[in-house]
């Protein structure tokens, strides 16, 4: 495993971190313990030193899952979580939050500690109710190493929060797809330029990205000689940012985890040769021209209190769209998606609205889905 250094961490990390956002789940959308176990403990058997999870992470159950699968190597691995600043109701909870993650944690201490997701509305009224304070305190404070923040708004306010304290690091949505879209590239080399180390979500755009390349683009990369297999490009794409210091894999099968360790073993900055950046371009152009829905799957919409399964039915629609073959993913929909699951169950209600990442207006988005794929 490759390793890069934080500027305001004492420690090396891995280039590669492990999310626990997308464990490989059962029938019933549990996490699969056995299969997630195996994946947990190969990441860290490869040289991954750097493990992510959250309060709401699968309904609840990553941060504990994460506790009792790897209490026994706490030592191996820098620990990662968020606070959920959107449940949070004054600056006493805040501490109170924290408390209980490192009880699910079955931890002493976390290593990096975020505020979860920012955005316009959860920055304003955490700084009202002394978010500042707060993470101020965790300075001197044993039960957190280092602090940062998790971020999804635009670009300005990135600046904004950056500019508002002295934050050890910042995590981004950033892959070759969102250069332009909230925080972006120029927040990328803002917090790098102010010591602010910067851990890299998203980097395949919740799988987008690792979906097989167009006919007429893979033979010419073919007759570029480009081996490159479309998460390659993605993972090296976002690897060769120097200012990037983890790039966090979504693996939900082991298979995918031990082709992102291969990646990241291979991937330092400026390695892209010419003719990849130029496909790069090409994918990012097919991308742009199409007009699927920008969701990542990361189920912050979910539950829907009308039952609808709604990145499912966004990841049928896009993958009918992405492959130019809507037949064949309305099949897909059909057959796979219960009755009472699908798009046109949307009651136009916009709970789901002010929970999206993305700024998607779902309820329009699943109008969409609905007059494409039918009952």
């Amino acid at each position: 495993m490759l390793y890069r250094k934080m500027p305001r961490a004492a420690e090396k990390i891995s280039a590669l971190g492990m999310g626990t956002m997308r464990l490989p789940l059962t029938a019933d959308e549990k996490i699969d313990a056995s299969a997630a176990a195996a994946m947990l403990h190969y990441a860290l058997d490869s040289g991954i030193n750097y493990i992510d999870t959250a309060w709401p992470y699968h309904d609840g159950e990553s941060e504990p899952f994460v506790g009792r699968t790897l209490k026994d190597r706490r030592k191996e691995f820098m620990l990662a979580t968020k606070l959920p600043l959107w449940l949070v109701k004054s600056r006493e909870e805040m501490d109170t939050y924290l408390d209980r993650q490192l009880e699910r944690l079955q931890t002493d201490y976390i290593d990096f500690y975020l505020i979860h997701a920012l955005q316009r509305k959860t920055w304003d009224r955490g700084v009202q109710v002394g978010l500042l304070d707060f993470v101020s305190k965790l300075r001197s404070d044993s039960r957190v190493r280092y602090v940062g923040f998790s971020f999804h708004d635009g670009l300005e306010l990135f600046k904004t929060i950056i500019d508002a304290w002295n934050w050890d690091f910042c995590q981004i949505q950033y892959n070759y797809l969102d250069t332009a879209f909230q925080a972006g590239t120029e927040g990328l080399r803002y917090a790098s330029e102010r010591g602010v180390g910067v851990v890299v979500m998203e980097p395949m755009r919740g799988g987008l990205l690792a979906k097989p390349y167009p006919t007429d683009i893979d033979a010419w990369r073919r007759a570029q000689g480009i081996s490159l297999s479309p998460a390659e490009l993605a993972m090296k794409w976002a690897f060769n940012h120097p200012e990037v210091s983890v790039v966090l894999t979504g693996a939900s099968s082991m298979e995918q985890i031990r082709e992102n360790v291969a990646i990241a073993n291979t991937s330092l900055p400026g390695l892209l040769t010419d003719a990849e950046q130029t496909l790069v371009q090409k994918m990012r152009e097919h991308y742009e021209s199409l007009k699927g829905v920008p969701c990542t799957n990361c189920h912050y919409c979910m539950p829907c209190p009308h039952g609808v399964r709604i990145p499912s039915c966004f990841d049928n629609y896009n993958g009918g769209v992405m492959n130019e073959n809507m037949d064949a993913a309305k099949q897909v929909y059909l057959a796979y998606m219960g009755e009472k699951e699908m798009a046109n169950r949307c009651v136009q209600c916009g709970v789901c609205v002010p929970k999206c990442p993305q700024g998607i207006d779902i309820p329009t988005e699943l109008k969409k889905v609905a007059e494409a794929f039918g009952k």
